[in-house]
């Protein structure tokens, strides 16, 4: 019997990350195989056994658990399973962890998978799969019954205000809205002209209750890779309106607008506002479908069992000098970099648990 090793936050959090770890694990284990759990950001070295696969989400940080176990020779597969955006910030570190991969499963929606040919690591693209998220419609019940009547409907965001999420944008289109509401749901440096409601767990009634005082939920990222909040919202029944940055391109339901021009933006926004309410109720009841038809679990599942199964594991494209070092500098200089702020956080972490004996 195959042992699959999860490399994933782990945690009972309807949320992303932690979510997918737990969906993932019970899939794999509906399927037959046996499902041993691990934290990401972990210290330890998994022995390499030839029926046994790793699978997970590599930590920035080099001495962590997938990045030491995928240096061990003789697992049957090694998967790389982890959220994907051309932002070298971001991803930059994968190109010294993908060599020891069979296949990378990409999170990411169809904009970031259309452009990866045009971007600074177009040579990992035979090793990728385009791996849509899910959401769990249970966890995220239908709450929004009507929709406000037109001019006065209003926007929510919901994330943290980290650069990825292009917060000072949304700002730019509050502010060319006067009189419109700008929810936001989060954490982080506050966001000039969105109207702060704090963290919110949407497993709560309350929270859920609060979500539905909204009509749209926005999104206006420069570079995210492909947002839960988007699937969360239309499962609640909001309307998602997004930058095709944020992941979601071309998607009937899903609303684009331009990243950065504002007034093209506020157009579109203006357009909703005016939209027939039978518009809006239509569109909702296409995201459902949308959301029962695709943007599921048991499709995610799959597509990881079909790697899983898969004795594919091609080569990555060759790449210039030039190119490798801009990718090795990215990764030194990103916020996530080993010796960055967090991931000293985490190395301080793991010794004082070494130290307590909890590690």
């Amino acid at each position: 019997m195959t042992i699959v090793h999860l490399i994933y936050p782990n945690g009972d959090s309807i949320a992303a990350p932690w979510t997918i770890g737990r969906h993932l694990s019970a899939y794999l284990a509906e399927q037959g195989y046996v499902v041993h759990r691990h934290q990401w950001d972990a210290s330890a070295v998994i022995p390499a056994r030839p029926e046994d696969v790793l699978l997970g989400h590599p930590h920035p940080a080099p001495q962590t658990i997938f990045r030491k176990s995928a240096r061990q020779k003789g697992w049957k597969k090694v998967i790389a399973l982890a959220p994907f955006n051309a932002d070298l910030r971001q991803v930059a570190f994968l190109d010294t962890v993908l060599p020891d991969c069979d296949r990378f499963l990409a999170i990411t929606g169809n904009y970031w998978y259309r452009v990866i040919d045009q971007s600074p690591v177009a040579h990992w693209r035979p090793k990728m799969v385009h791996l849509d998220l899910a959401v769990d419609r249970k966890e995220f019940p239908a709450t929004k019954s009507a929709f406000s009547p037109p001019g006065q409907r209003r926007f929510l965001y919901i994330g943290h205000s980290g650069w990825q999420k292009n917060p000072a944008y949304l700002t730019a289109l509050a502010e060319r809205i006067p009189g419109v509401d700008f929810g936001w749901m989060g954490s982080g440096r506050p966001i000039r002209g969105l109207t702060a409601l704090g963290s919110q767990d949407f497993s709560q009634t309350a929270a859920r209750r609060l979500v539905a005082e909204y009509d749209f939920l926005i999104t206006v990222g420069k570079a995210d890779a492909n947002p839960t909040t988007i699937l969360e919202a239309m499962a609640w029944g909001l309307l998602p309106v997004c930058t095709p940055q944020s992941g979601y391109e071309n998607i009937p339901g899903i609303v684009n607008v331009p990243v950065d021009q504002p007034d093209l933006a506020v157009e579109e926004l203006r357009r909703l506002q005016e939209m027939p309410d039978a518009a809006l109720r239509e569109q909702q009841t296409h995201n459902w479908r949308l959301l029962d038809t695709h943007f599921n679990w048991a499709r995610f599942g799959q597509q990881v069992v079909e790697a899983v199964e898969s004795s594919n594991s091609p080569a990555l494209l060759p790449v210039s000098l030039g190119r490798k070092w801009r990718l090795r500098w990215a990764a030194a200089v990103s916020p996530n970099a080993p010796f960055g702020p967090r991931n000293l956080a985490r190395l301080l972490y793991w010794r004082v648990r070494r130290i307590t004996g909890r590690g």
